[in-house]
């Protein structure tokens, strides 16, 4: 299946995902009013949100160029001394940012 992606192609592919966004979207939150939210599965939530920041951060670090991997340093540190999320992250953006413009 080809799709013309220099003229409608592009709204198509667009509303497409926006679509299966969607549908996950709210297909999780109609199967999650059927389970019970016991202690057990709390733990897998606060498990599986963790798991999925790893899953995006770690190729970054492992391809990223010094950049990535300045950000990722200095976000882990800001987090680890003073424990504010948006410190942190401003740090990492800061890092990169001038990272790469002077290296």
């Amino acid at each position: 299946m080809n799709i013309e992606t220099s003229s409608i192609g592009v709204l198509i592919i667009v509303l497409a995902m926006a679509l299966v966004t969607l549908a996950t979207r709210w297909g999780g939150v109609y199967v999650m009013s059927f389970v019970p939210i016991s202690f057990r599965v709390k733990q897998f939530i606060h498990a599986m949100s963790g798991s999925v920041l790893v899953a995006i951060i770690a190729p970054m670090a492992v391809e990223g160029d010094h950049g990535a991997r300045l950000a990722l340093a200095s976000t882990a540190v800001v987090m680890l001394l003073i424990k504010r999320p948006l410190l942190a992250i401003t740090s990492g953006i800061l890092a990169a940012g001038l990272s790469r413009a002077f290296w």
